[in-house]
């Protein structure tokens, strides 16, 4: 979970301003956190304490109201309105990495990300980007192969993760859909050598950063067994301490790493 909130942080200053390159400073001085973060603690306290998912997300949302998030979103945050919007955005994807970190198999997995996702992005390609992080997660942890990750999401999901990097950046511009930012943020992380080739390589795109930045994170740290210490060190200076409190009990919980 910390891969996904160090992710949305590095990224959250090149999501208006494209960077085609992997050459970059990680963090500056206005780097923040967004809402990709506030919505992945959001789903990871609904886990831990056991509480509807529409219940912990509405409420971080508005404790946040200004972490960056979609008209329609604000639209159901508030109440106006009053249930799902058949949404096909990465909203979805970019908040359910705690789902494949706590659950350890596939068919949990998959109802859970749905779960997840149907509060807001009940439209299918909306569910399937948030199925297709979470998979990517439980069997990234679980001692898959890269091969064998893409492999099982291409078949799974009908995803293309054949195209490299280097024949998706130069033409690649800002996409919020899932169908055009899960299955690029995917190759980032597979195309990685660590967890901090993948947030580059998902920056580099050039598109929605904060949010590619930190599904490719998610994987990897699932993958590479955790995030480097100066990241983490970071991340914790730049977020509230209830989130820290969150993410401690979470790791604590499902016998993930030690958090800080």
């Amino acid at each position: 979970m910390l891969g996904a909130l160090a992710g949305d942080i590095i990224g959250s200053i090149y999501e208006r301003h494209p960077h085609k390159s992997t050459d970059f400073p990680l963090f500056g001085e206005d780097c923040r956190f967004t809402d990709d973060t506030v919505l992945t603690v959001a789903v990871a306290e609904a886990i831990l304490r056991e509480i509807p998912y529409e219940q912990t997300v509405r409420r971080y949302a508005r404790a946040f109201p200004g972490a960056g998030y979609g008209g329609r979103f604000i639209g159901w945050m508030t109440g106006a309105i009053t249930g799902p919007y058949n949404s096909w955005g990465n909203g979805s994807a970019m908040r359910v990495s705690p789902v494949g970190f706590a659950f350890d198999t596939k068919q949990v997995v998959l109802a859970e990300a749905k779960a997840t996702a149907d509060i807001t992005h009940n439209h299918p390609e909306g569910v399937k980007g948030a199925q297709a992080v979470a998979l990517a997660v439980l069997w990234a942890r679980s001692g898959y192969g890269k091969a064998v990750i893409k492999d099982q999401l291409e078949a799974n999901f009908g995803y293309d993760l054949s195209t490299p990097l280097a024949d998706i950046r130069p033409t690649y511009q800002f996409d919020v859909s899932c169908a055009g930012s899960v299955p690029q943020s995917i190759v980032s992380f597979l195309e990685s050598e660590s967890w901090e080739s993948a947030v580059r390589n998902a920056v580099s795109l050039g598109g929605d950063a904060d949010t590619m930045a930190s599904i490719a994170g998610a994987i990897a740290e699932a993958f590479y067994g955790g995030v480097p210490a100066e990241i983490e060190h970071e991340v914790m200076q730049r977020i509230p301490d209830n989130f820290k409190d969150i993410i401690t009990a979470f790791y604590e919980r499902f016998n993930w790493q030690e958090a800080f």
